[in-house]
């Protein structure tokens, strides 16, 4: 398939791909769709930004068309996080005007009240959280039984969060013949053990290679003391432009650094789990349209981040485990853009480097470091470390003296 013209899809869906200017399908998109289309079950791997959203939801969508309405869920869409089942939801939303197809949202921090009501209102398309979901079904609010489609999204993520046994809930209360759609990242010995007993004479695709970051992001590393991680990052996003997803290992290292962000005049915001969904929201939205430059952000939070026009990730803290150094690069060098990576490891860090260039058959380029200001420690009058920082901290700042100390880590908990 070279372009979605070729497709044999209703008027409604026809024009809202062209409205969208969806004319060439991605590589994802060109070998899913059409075995989707025909009723066959799909495992697809593919890196971030390569189009698996649209890939399952045209064929849902006219599969949809094609039935018998009636006040249920037909089709169910699982994905890891609430940011992306919001993003989900908007990007099929694009997709549905004249079709009469109405879709409902399940996650938490959100409003039971309204995802319930667009339940009972007859939602065929539910996009939702697997915890969520399962609290819903405990509970008796939803009914799977006429369920006809389902979708693992980031599948390998979901498993990585600990959502095996509600999956296993999930997928035993859905009808035994169903079309089952499977995306993700990387397929590991989990992922494949879902593949064998939940997916039937399935279609494998595979594009590209899932177990290494795209070709087309930059990948550079400097090897520099933890007290000195600030003043380089603050040196970088002087010297470069562009939009900066910066991932931290805890979530008060990224409320820290955020905070310390935005007092060395940088717009920012921050993402992770103690948020709540409508703060979020707000910073997801604000980073998307360019209020915020820069957005820090947990591991937790990395799935849910789906922004075409990041032009550089910072690996600020080393990720836990090396797949998750794909995730957070995947976010960057999205839809054919290039994009940058920058790591910052200390020296004791060298061989963690070595190790994830060994597992991802990757090579980092090292960076010499560039000469930086001599550090200037933050205090409050308690002696609290607050910040290694270069830049001058707005004058609405209380109690704060600057002297000669260690510097600031927010990557690591004091």
């Amino acid at each position: 398939m070279d372009h979605f013209s070729e497709l044999n899809l209703c008027t409604a869906l026809r024009t809202n791909l062209a409205k969208n200017n969806f004319v060439i399908p991605t590589p994802v998109q060109a070998q899913s769709i059409p075995p989707l289309m025909e009723g066959r079950d799909v495992v697809a791997t593919a890196q971030t930004g390569t189009g698996k959203t649209l890939a399952f939801a045209i064929p849902i969508i006219e599969a949809l068309m094609n039935m018998p309405r009636s006040k249920s869920v037909k089709a169910l869409i699982l994905s890891p996080t609430r940011e992306l089942a919001i993003q989900i939801e908007e990007a099929i939303t694009e997709l549905l005007p004249g079709t009469r197809i109405k879709t409902a949202v399940v996650v938490g921090g959100m409003s039971e009240a309204k995802q319930l009501r667009d339940i009972e209102q007859g939602a065929e398309i539910v996009i939702a959280t697997p915890g969520r979901l399962c609290d819903y079904i405990d509970r008796r609010l939803v009914n799977l039984s006429e369920t006809m489609q389902i979708v693992l999204d980031e599948a390998d993520r979901m498993l990585d969060m600990g959502f095996l046994p509600a999956l296993q809930l999930i997928l035993g209360k859905l009808p035994s013949k169903r079309q089952t759609m499977l995306f993700s990242a990387t397929i590991e010995t989990s992922v494949a053990h879902l593949v064998h007993q939940y997916v039937h004479d399935h279609v494998r695709v595979e594009i590209g290679t899932s177990t290494r970051p795209a070709e087309q992001v930059d990948l550079y590393c400097f090897e520099i003391e933890e007290r000195s991680k600030f003043d380089l990052l603050v040196h970088l996003l002087k010297k470069e432009q562009g939009s900066v997803l910066i991932f931290t290992r805890t979530r008060m290292g990224a409320d820290r650094l955020a905070k310390f962000l935005a007092w060395g005049n940088i717009e920012c915001t921050v993402i992770h789990g103690d948020r709540t969904q409508a703060e979020r929201n707000q910073a997801l939205q604000g980073f998307k349209d360019g209020t915020f430059r820069v957005l820090v952000a947990t591991d937790v939070a990395a799935r849910g981040i789906h922004v075409d026009a990041i032009a550089h990730v910072v690996n600020y803290d080393l990720p836990q485990v090396p797949e998750d150094f794909i995730h957070r690069v995947g976010r960057t060098g999205r839809a054919g853009a290039r994009g940058s990576s920058w790591t910052f490891a200390t020296p004791i860090e060298r061989s963690d480097i070595r190790g994830i260039e060994k597992m991802l058959n990757v090579k980092i380029e090292y960076q010499d470091v560039p000469a930086l200001p001599a550090p200037i420690g933050l205090i409050r009058e308690d002696g609290v470390v607050q910040a290694s920082i270069a830049v001058a901290a707005p004058k609405s700042i209380e109690k704060v003296v600057v002297r000669r100390t260690r510097s600031f880590s927010p990557g690591r908990r004091r």
